[in-house]
C-alpha cells in the first residue's frame, strides 16, 4: 500500500469529502435563487420571459454536464479570464442546478388550483404578491420532498468535476487509487463516502412526501 496506511487514506477522502459536501450546498443555494427567478419568468404571463426561460431550462436539461463544465472551464478562459476549477465548477452545477429546481418548482406552482389566482386577483394584489402571499406558501409544502429528492443528484453530479481537476471525493479518490494500487479499497470507500450523504437525503425525502401528504 506503499506509503499510505488505511487511516492516511480514510483522511484524505474526508478531505475530498468536505469539497464534495462544500460545492453541492454552493450550487444548491446559487442554483435555488437562480432557479426561483427562472421559474417565476416561466410562469409570467408575457410570451417573451416565458420563452427566455424555457430556452434556458432545454439548454441546461438537454446537454450533458460534463460539457456544461467544459464550455465554462474553457469558455472563460479562451476570454483571457484565469478561472480555477474550484470557481468553474461551481458555477456550472449551480447553473445546472437552477434549470432542474425552476422546471420543479414550476410543476409546484401549477398544481395549485387556478381558483387560488383568482381569489388573490381579486384582493387587488399584483401578480407578484399573488405568487408570494398566495401561490408560493401552498406550493411548498408539494415542492419540499422532491427538490430534496434533487439535491441527491446535485451531490452525485459533483463527481464530474473531477475532470476538470477539481479535488473533490472522486479526484481524490483517483489520486490514492494511483498512489496506493489499491483501487478497490480506495474506490470502495469513495462509493462509501457518496452514500454517506446521499442515503440520509433520499430518507429525509421519503419522510417528507409521506408526512406533507398525509396531513394534505
Amino acid at each position: 500500500m506503499s506509503d499510505f496506511s488505511f487511516w492516511d487514506i480514510v483522511r484524505n477522502l474526508l478531505t475530498g469529502l468536505q469539497w464534495t459536501l462544500l460545492l453541492s450546498l454552493v450550487a444548491f443555494i446559487g442554483g435555488g435563487l437562480i432557479g426561483l427567478l427562472v421559474m417565476t419568468l416561466r410562469i409570467s404571463s408575457k410570451a417573451f420571459p416565458r420563452n427566455v426561460a424555457r430556452t434556458y431550462i432545454e439548454l441546461f436539461q438537454g446537454t450533458p454536464l460534463l460539457m456544461q463544465l467544459f464550455l465554462v472551464f474553457f469558455g472563460i478562459a479562451l476570454l483571457g479570464v484565469d478561472i480555477s476549477p474550484w470557481l468553474a465548477a461551481a458555477i456550472a452545477l449551480t447553473l445546472f442546478t437552477s434549470a432542474y429546481l425552476a422546471e420543479i418548482w414550476r410543476g409546484c406552482v401549477e398544481s395549485i388550483a387556478h381558483g387560488q389566482w383568482e381569489a388573490s386577483a381579486s384582493l387587488a394584489l399584483n401578480p407578484l404578491e399573488q405568487l408570494r402571499y398566495v401561490i408560493l406558501p401552498q406550493a411548498l409544502r408539494i415542492a419540499v420532498a422532491p427538490t430534496v429528492g434533487f439535491s441527491v443528484q446535485v451531490v452525485k453530479g459533483t463527481a464530474v468535476t473531477s475532470i476538470i481537476g477539481f479535488t473533490e471525493l472522486t479526484k481524490t479518490g483517483g489520486m490514492l487509487a494511483n498512489a496506493t494500487f489499491e483501487p478497490f479499497m480506495v474506490y470502495g470507500l469513495v462509493a462509501l463516502g457518496y452514500f454517506l450523504l446521499c442515503y440520509p437525503l433520499s430518507l429525509s425525502a421519503r419522510y417528507l412526501e409521506r408526512r406533507l401528504h398525509a396531513s394534505a
